[in-house]
Parts: structure tokens; C-alpha cells; sequence
């Protein structure tokens, strides 16, 4: 035995129990009691618990967008997710018309095997079939571990806009070899519609950053999106979900027995459209955007009852300089905020003050992701699978500030949140990367997770 971590509280999707864990080679060889100790790095985590890491199924790491590349590389992006506890982050490559699947996913792993201090794995978006190209290509990115795409219903001047038809033949194309299709759901045209109208009535705060696609210009193009996954009988996963209409129209499709999945977002269950009215509102600007009271509380409800399936945090920062290029023109600032290093520990902090459970948040932020995309050796704490492990303090008050995190973003929308509890240590396959607050890993450890198909 390498590593032993005793008297600690673990936590699973389903129990909660004291026992001690053993990792050999990376790998979790034991879980229970009294281990021997010769030889082996002993971790007392009494009156701490043991948690799995996290998994961060949706970043964009060095994303050119908006006129400029999100401010975190993948090296800092993933060194500030293993201060948060995140030990497996997703990242979306962009493929862009007539490049192909392989290539882009093979440039961005090049990159990681240099960069990445934690492990990761790839969506890819779809923008262009390449003359069908694409679809005959999936099947291939499958088997090298690729088993989920991304579409955009908006952005369509970015050339990253796919219509009904292209959406429909990669539903179609995903159900055949086992792959799933993950969607921004946002209606472009009515988008646009109001930006327009904005512009003439020189209304360029970030508020109507929000105005021009609130709540139901999300809600249909949900529910477009589970209309046609119903119909062609094709799994679907909606990321970044922020609005009651379309959240609801989806948990019903879920219970009619159709594979519908639903991520959201922390910024989503901390913040309402109100931020947008604030001096800074332009830092706070996504897409989609922050909605209303109604639409928060129906994002809690549904995280309490089962609704939604996980939480991921759609990262993608900028510099303050970049969000104000926008100061007097929202369509001008670049969409994005931080959440990679947030994202455990404030879920963790409202299971801390009794809003939901610790097991409820090991289910959303590990378990879910790791069955949804086929990480079949991450997500939970379990023999066999990688010492994937994060030893959380309930009792440190945490302060969120820029000063205090590991990206390379000079500015957050979560400065000044306080948190009841905080990640002290982080072990990514057996290596400490983090301890209270340094980040002790390195940049090249990180491994390419081939995850397996649905089929």
C-alpha cells in the first residue's frame, strides 16, 4: 500500500460511513479498517470526510471567443480545478468548418499531455458536417474514447450555429454508435430580434444583455431540443440549464422514460438576472444568462428531487480589460465566467448548512457525470477505481477571492462568497496536488480518460 487516508467520514451517492481507504499504484486496493501502515503515507482525516473528486463535465480552457481566448490555459485551468477538488475536467474543442474530429481532439490532447496537472477528456462541438464527412468520422471518435458532441443552437456569426437538420442528423448518427449529443439551447432569431430593437433604443447595459434572451427565449429552444430526442428516440444531455420552463418541459420527458439529461451551473443557483443591473454587471455576463427568482428556486427544487442530473460549471473567464469592452455595449463583452475552482466547494457549502445533502453532492458533481459519459474508472470511491480523493473540512470558513485562487483570471464573479467548509487535500490518482490552499501538482500528470460508449 502507497497512500492510507483513516478515520475519516466517507461519503457515496447512497451512505455514509467511518472506514479507512487504501490506494496502491494509483488505485483504490481497499476500503475498511486497520490497515498495516509500513511503508505506506499516512493521512489522519478525523472529523474530516473523504469524498471522491469532483468531475467538471463542462470548461472551456484557451476557448478563442468574443475576440480574444478565455483566460485560463490548460495547465492553469486544470491546476485551479485540483485546488477545488475537481480531479477529471471536460473540455469542449471547437471544430470549425473542415477540420475534422480526430485531428482537433489529437491537437488538444498534445497540448494536455504538456499542460494538464489533473485529468481530462473531450467533447467535441460540432459546427459543420463536412459534407457528411463528420458523421461517418464519429463512429471512429467513439472507439478512441470521444463518445459525446456538442451542438450550438446560437452563435451563428461565431459560424458556430447548427440548424434543426444538422441537430437532427447527429441525434440520429449518436443513437447508432452509442454517443450522446450535448446542446445550448438558446433561440437565435429571437436573440437577435432583441438585440436589435435594443440597439435602436440605445439600451446597451449588461441588463439587456439578459432582456435580450430571458427566460423563454431559453424554454423553447429546450424544449425544440427534447422535442426532437423524443421523436428520434436518441439520448440527450442540455447543458447549463437556467430556466424553469424549459427545465420542466425536460424532467417531464425524463419521466415519460425518455434519456434526457440535465446539467446546470453554479453561477445559475447563486445568482438571479438582478446582478446584471449592478456597476459590475458586465463581469457577469454568460449565456445563458442569470434568470429570475422563479427559475433559481425551480433549479434548487429540482437539484433536491432528482431533476437535474449533475453540476458542471461551463468555465470560461475573462480579463475585467475584456468584460469592458462591453461597459457601454453588451453585445461587446465576452460570455463567460470562472466556476472550476468554485464549483465542489460551494456545493459542499450548502450541504454543510443543510440545504441538500453531502451524498446528493457526490451524486451531482461525480457519480452522475462519470456513469452519463463512460468514466468507468472515476466518480466514486470504490475498489478498483482511481484514488481519485478529496478530504473536505466542514468546519474551515472559506472566503472566495481572487487573491485566494490558482487561475489566471484577475477578477471573480464569487469574491466575496463565504463558504461553510473547504477541500483541504486533493489526491489525483494517489498524488497529493493540493494542500490547505498551495497547489502541489505539476503540470503534465494529468492523463486522456478514454471514456466508453453507451452501447
Amino acid at each position: 500500500m502507497d497512500l492510507i487516508i483513516k478515520n475519516g467520514t466517507i461519503i457515496s451517492p447512497v451512505a455514509t460511513y467511518r472506514a479507512d481507504i487504501a490506494v496502491t499504484d494509483g488505485k483504490i486496493t481497499a476500503i475498511g479498517r486497520n490497515f498495516p501502515e509500513e511503508g505506506a503515507i499516512v493521512i489522519d482525516a478525523g472529523n474530516k470526510l473523504v469524498l471522491p473528486g469532483a468531475i467538471d463535465a463542462h470548461t472551456h480552457l484557451a476557448m478563442p471567443f468574443g475576440g480574444t481566448i478565455s483566460a485560463d490555459s490548460y495547465m492553469s485551468g486544470t491546476r485551479a480545478a485540483a485546488c477545488g477538488g475537481v480531479t477529471t475536467v471536460f473540455d469542449y474543442p471547437l471544430q470549425k468548418k473542415g477540420m475534422k474530429i480526430l485531428d482537433l481532439i489529437n491537437d488538444k490532447k498534445a497540448i494536455c499531455e504538456k499542460e494538464a496537472c489533473i485529468d481530462y477528456a473531450f467533447h467535441c462541438c460540432i459546427t459543420d458536417l463536412n459534407g457528411g464527412e463528420i458523421l461517418d468520422e464519429m463512429e471512429k471518435a467513439v472507439e478512441e474514447g470521444i463518445t459525446s458532441f456538442k451542438c450550438f443552437f446560437v452563435y451563428k456569426k461565431e459560424g458556430m450555429m447548427v440548424d434543426d437538420g444538422t441537430f437532427a442528423k447527429l441525434l440520429i448518427k449518436a443513437k447508432e454508435i452509442g454517443a450522446m449529443i450535448n446542446i445550448h439551447a438558446e433561440n437565435p432569431d429571437l436573440i437577435d430580434l432583441n438585440i436589435e430593437k435594443f440597439m435602436k433604443e440605445g439600451k446597451t447595459s449588461p441588463w439587456y444583455h439578459y432582456l435580450s434572451r430571458p427566460e423563454f427565449v431559453e424554454a423553447e429552444a429546450d424544449k425544440r431540443a427534447v422535442h426532437w430526442a423524443k421523436n428520434l428516440q436518441s439520448p440527450l444531455y442540455i447543458v447549463h440549464m437556467a430556466d424553469k420552463e424549459g427545465l420542466e418541459a425536460a424532467i417531464d420527458a425524463k419521466k415519460e422514460g425518455h434519456e434526457i439529461y440535465i446539467e446546470t451551473c453554479p453561477q445559475y443557483l447563486e445568482f438571479t438576472c438582478d446582478v446584471y443591473k449592478r456597476e459590475d454587471g458586465r463581469n457577469f455576463v454568460c449565456s445563458p444568462p442569470m434568470k429570475g427568482q422563479e427559475s433559481q428556486d425551480a433549479l434548487w427544487n429540482a437539484i433536491k428531487t432528482g431533476g437535474i442530473d449533475t453540476i458542471a460549471t461551463d468555465h470560461c473567464p475573462f480579463q475585467s480589460y475584456e468584460k469592458d469592452w462591453g461597459k457601454d455595449d453588451f453585445t461587446k463583452i465576452p460570455n463567460g465566467c470562472a466556476g472550476i475552482e468554485n464549483m465542489y466547494p460551494y456545493m459542499l457549502s450548502a450541504a454543510n448548512e443543510g440545504k441538500i445533502t453531502f451524498n446528493k453532492v457526490v451524486e451531482l458533481c461525480c457519480t452522475n457525470s462519470a456513469k452519463i459519459f463512460g468514466c468507468t474508472e472515476k466518480g466514486s470511491l470504490t475498489v478498483g477505481k482511481d484514488a481519485d480523493i478529496v478530504i473536505y473540512d466542514p468546519n474551515k470558513e472559506f472566503t472566495i477571492s481572487v487573491d485566494n485562487m490558482h487561475s489566471d483570471y484577475d477578477h471573480t464573479i464569487w469574491e466575496g462568497k463565504k463558504l461553510s467548509g473547504y477541500p483541504v487535500m486533493t489526491f489525483s490518482r494517489g498524488k497529493l496536488v493540493y494542500k490547505d490552499g498551495k497547489f502541489l501538482g505539476e503540470p503534465g500528470w494529468g492523463k486522456f480518460v478514454k471514456r466508453v460508449g453507451r452501447n
